[in-house]
């Protein structure tokens, strides 16, 4: 008999959750996968926190719909504006990417001070900073707005990107954080551009990336939710993979792509009314 699969649902305001989603399936390709991107409606982050959060309770309950047995808010700003109101109203466990994140650069930080890059909505909110806060560490924030649209254009070695990325990290290490000794990815879109920010950041400075850090909290959660298979019981080899989204699936499909690092063959249009 083939051991059950648990169902694990990924919710973004667009294309950045697939890096999460990539990162889920290389820490547990044991599951199988629904992809819930809001395209239509985004971006979040010019959004009203009332906002976010009824278009993320509804793409909550989509998912559950279609199976999820856990959620994965693999979009930053619905993590940081609305991850208390989608857990009261998902009847599953719920992770975000924020705490991972957070954490994660706590293991990694030798001197407690930790620089954050994202989107304006994230960093506006706080939410990075007060997880590192919770856990005794130094943060600075810095909205880096252009390197979304850069990375969406394809632009990920490009030479604008990098000087882009050199003079927002720059800033970001200034002014009392030159010794700050990690860097965390408060964005989904920012994965793409790791080896990049590598090259452009402070040479004594490890790099978090949140996707990673929430695949691997993702994987704890399975671990105490989900009892482990009988020995000897057979596998499917292959996840199984579906994926919605509420505008152009034509785009979704193309620039998906490049974010999740393979094809994507087939794409669910979703209309979500208003």
């Amino acid at each position: 008999m083939t051991q059950r699969r648990p169902t694990i649902g990924v919710f973004d305001s667009g294309f950045g959750g697939l890096t999460v989603l990539k990162a889920l399936l290389e820490v547990i390709p044991d599951a199988d996968y629904v992809y819930f991107g809001d395209t239509a409606r985004l971006p979040y982050g010019s959004k009203s926190v009332e906002t976010v959060g009824r278009y993320a309770v509804e793409a909550a309950h989509y998912l559950e719909g279609h199976g999820a047995e856990l959620l994965v808010i693999a979009c930053n700003t619905a993590t940081a504006l609305a991850l208390d109101r989608i857990t009261a109203a998902a009847h599953v466990p719920v992770v975000g990417v924020v705490e991972p994140g957070a954490e994660a650069a706590a293991s990694v930080s030798n001197n407690k001070k930790v620089v954050v890059i994202g989107t304006e909505a994230t960093v506006s909110s706080h939410a990075y900073r007060k997880a590192l806060e919770r856990r005794g560490l130094n943060a600075r924030e810095k909205a880096c707005p252009l390197l979304v649209p850069l990375v969406e254009e394809g632009w990920i070695e490009h030479p604008v990107t990098e000087e882009v990325a050199r003079i927002y990290l720059g800033e970001a290490f200034a002014d009392g954080f030159h010794d700050a000794d990690a860097l965390v990815l408060g964005c989904t879109h920012y994965p793409l551009l790791k080896p990049l920010l590598d090259r452009v950041a402070p040479s004594h400075v490890s790099i978090v990336d949140s996707a990673q850090s929430t695949a691997h909290a993702v994987a704890g959660r399975l671990q105490k939710l989900l009892p482990p298979p009988p020995v000897g019981e057979e596998r499917r080899a292959v996840p199984r993979l579906k994926f919605f989204a509420t505008d152009s699936v034509e785009k979704f499909r193309r620039l998906g792509e490049r974010f999740l690092g393979h094809s994507i063959e087939e794409v669910q249009h979703v209309d979500l009314k208003e």
